[in-house]
């Protein structure tokens, strides 16, 4: 397919702005996909930062939906197909990519130098490249914009339950509701768990209130930790708690906040020293902790159940929708805390 497209770039600091980028052309098993849903994720932090010396950020986005319109082979998907966009350059030939944990690849391709485009990954754009493999379809019972969320929406707090086995038995600690730590009361939700979540911005409070939470405190009350446990069955602390706040006071109050034998998941990014002490933190306390970044390939129906079950509060999740010609008011509404995910629609 010939021609330009529109694509979102950072210009300079707190600006970011459309320029026109040659549409990239499928190669291989990579199939080229008209982008339809967009949404947004950590890209405000570049927006923040600034290009710096390198003149420009071109490759902003990690997430999105579209529709297959060109393959250069026969390949594992068709033309008209709806796909979620999952991944850029996993080998797919590993022990971790077979097993479907496809982020951890060792053998990570260079996108660039394999298509032969610029950049050919980024999903703030009307069209973007995708390796077959990494394209799962989408059911004709699941809205585009639905779909997308099974992404950083919903997928990193869905691959921690899944690995810490919640089911309606747990009582949850979700700290941090923002996009992510929203996803994640929506998932233990589904499961049937009870969810308290800590959290200090008011919107964010609100909206986890809407989402179902059970319960919310404030994490910089001195006496937090026994509040939670004073939720908590038996008093004894919460059975699992999942960090989306990426803050070590965050992640100290889930090691502190659950009980003997519980789980503790690390799903937000942060490069920060956690203080941990081995004996009374993990020998005498028997805590599993869990470092989760996204989900299986494998489980990718089981997260499109959460999806069909999930409707109205997906629809609570998605706080805001900007064309993407408006991206530079959707990013500072991204920066403000007071959002839950946002879409762009990439054509308008």
């Amino acid at each position: 397919m010939e021609g330009s497209m529109k694509k979102v770039v950072i210009s300079a600091v707190r600006q970011a702005e459309l320029v026109e980028m040659p549409i990239p052309r499928p190669k291989a098993n990579w199939a080229l996909v008209r982008m339809t849903v967009v949404p947004m994720c950590t890209e405000y932090k570049a927006w923040l930062r600034g290009p710096g010396d390198s003149g420009l950020i071109p490759a902003l986005g990690h997430e999105g939906v579209g529709e297959v319109i060109e393959v250069a082979q026969p390949c594992g998907v068709e033309i008209g197909d709806r796909v979620v966009l999952m991944g850029a350059g996993p080998c797919g030939r590993c022990v971790y990519c077979r097993a479907g944990d496809f982020l951890h690849c060792p053998n990570q391709t260079d996108a660039a130098a394999f298509t032969g485009e610029h950049e050919p990954t980024g999903a703030y754009a009307q069209y973007r490249l995708g390796a077959d493999w990494l394209l799962p379809t989408i059911p004709d019972d699941i809205s585009d914009e639905h779909a997308a969320m099974a992404w950083c929406g919903l997928g990193p707090t869905f691959g921690a339950m899944q690995t810490a086995r919640v089911d309606a038995f747990d009582t949850v600690l979700v700290t941090g509701a923002g996009p992510v730590g929203q996803g994640a009361i929506i998932n233990a939700k589904f499961r049937g768990a009870r969810v308290i979540v800590a959290e200090l911005e008011p919107w964010r409070i609100e909206r986890a209130k809407l989402l179902g939470a059970d319960a919310v405190v404030d994490p910089r009350d001195g006496d937090v930790v026994q509040q939670i446990r004073a939720l908590s069955p038996e008093h004894l602390g919460v059975t699992c708690a999942v960090d989306c706040a990426g803050v070590v006071a965050a992640q100290r109050l889930c090691i502190d906040a659950t009980r003997p034998k519980g789980r503790v998941c690390f799903v937000a990014e942060s490069n920060e020293p956690l203080p941990i002490t081995v004996s009374p933190d993990l020998i005498r306390k028997g805590l599993t902790l869990i470092g989760q970044w996204h989900y299986s390939l494998n489980d990718f129906n089981r997260i499109l159940q959460v999806i069909r079950a999930s409707g109205e509060r997906l629809d609570l999740l998605v706080s805001h929708r900007f064309p993407m010609s408006r991206v530079q008011k959707a990013l500072e509404v991204s920066a403000s805390r007071r959002c839950g995910k946002i879409v762009l629609d990439p054509w308008a």
